[in-house]
């Protein structure tokens, strides 16, 4: 069995076989006494969409191979081994036709393109509706018609295995995917995705949560201003040109070394720029403020492009 193969063995199966049963549950997940300690009272969640868990006592979590490390005391590979030995013959759990979300370690960060069709194929595109993404969306702080508005729910297959996560469309009609596990990647082509308004003042963001972030922020649900959403610093080269052609320039970049670097690239070729990563300095990014931040008040301010703190 592949690795990915193993974490699609359901939790809810696998404890279900050890006798532990939830307290309390619904279609979407259950609350049992946590089986790594004595309790009385559930603390112990299992999310039966992303077939994750969480110990709510311990602040723990993850995949069915954390949880068995976990149960028995175990490395990751004994974990793996385990679970292979038990699960590869009768195929429990493993649910190969139903759709599940990559994970960063076993796909890459680009998806071969729809032009191998034995590889991958995209199978739907519609607004996002699943529970999963419904919630991911919500966690992210975004309001759902705000992103229903910019982004799809995408469902496609790859190597005879169907995955679903949120898209945001580029402009070459590829789309750049996210997902609750925490994978982040595209289904070529990849490029820039940019709003045009044909104003003098363009704003940069890296990716497309920050670009709805700053919507979020701004109380808005479009920009009257241009806006280019880079999807990866590697996109940059691509949109020089229209950034140059503007009068103003605000950046909204991460606040790690490469966003630090690209923002003073942008600084340093174009003529009136303005880094507002200055606003969030003690976060990763713009979503990270907006997450963290308690109780937004947006900023409706005419003619300005910023935000308070």
């Amino acid at each position: 069995m592949a690795l990915q193969d193993i974490e699609q063995i359901s939790i809810r199966e696998y404890l279900g076989e050890l006798g532990i049963t939830p307290r309390i549950e619904n279609k979407q997940q259950g609350m049992y006494c946590s089986p790594l300690r004595k309790e009385n009272h559930p603390s112990f969640k299992v999310d039966y969409y992303l077939n994750l868990w969480r110990d709510f006592g311990s602040g723990e979590g993850g995949s069915i191979i954390d949880l068995v490390m976990k149960m028995e005391n175990c490395s990751f590979h004994e974990a793996a081994s385990k679970l292979e030995k038990r699960y590869a013959n009768a195929g429990a759990g493993i649910e190969t036709d139903t759709f599940s979300f990559h994970r960063n370690n076993v796909i890459p960060n680009s998806i071969p393109n729809s032009g191998n069709e034995s590889t991958l194929s995209i199978l739907k595109v519609l607004p996002i509706t699943h529970p999963a993404l419904i919630d991911f969306v919500k966690e992210r702080k975004i309001d759902l018609e705000l992103a229903n508005l910019y982004c799809r729910e995408i469902h496609y297959r790859i190597n005879g295995r169907n995955y679903f996560g949120v898209g945001f469309r580029n402009d070459r009609g590829g789309y750049e995917l996210s997902n609750p596990s925490g994978f982040k990647g595209c289904i070529p082509p990849k490029d820039i995705t940019t709003i045009r308004n044909n104003l003098d003042t363009c704003l940069v963001f890296e990716g497309f949560w920050d670009f709805l972030s700053y919507l979020t922020l701004q109380n808005m649900k479009q920009t009257k201003h241009d806006a280019v959403i880079l999807n990866s610093i590697a996109n940059m080269s691509k949109a020089m040109d229209l950034i140059k052609s503007h009068k103003d320039i605000y950046t909204y970049l991460d606040n790690d070394e490469a966003g630090q670097k690209t923002t003073q690239f942008i600084y340093s070729t174009c003529s009136t720029v303005y880094n507002r990563s200055t606003k969030y300095t003690a976060y990763k990014d713009l979503n990270d403020y907006l997450c963290q931040k308690t109780n937004v008040k947006p900023e409706v301010k005419k003619k300005s492009v910023g935000f308070k703190r």
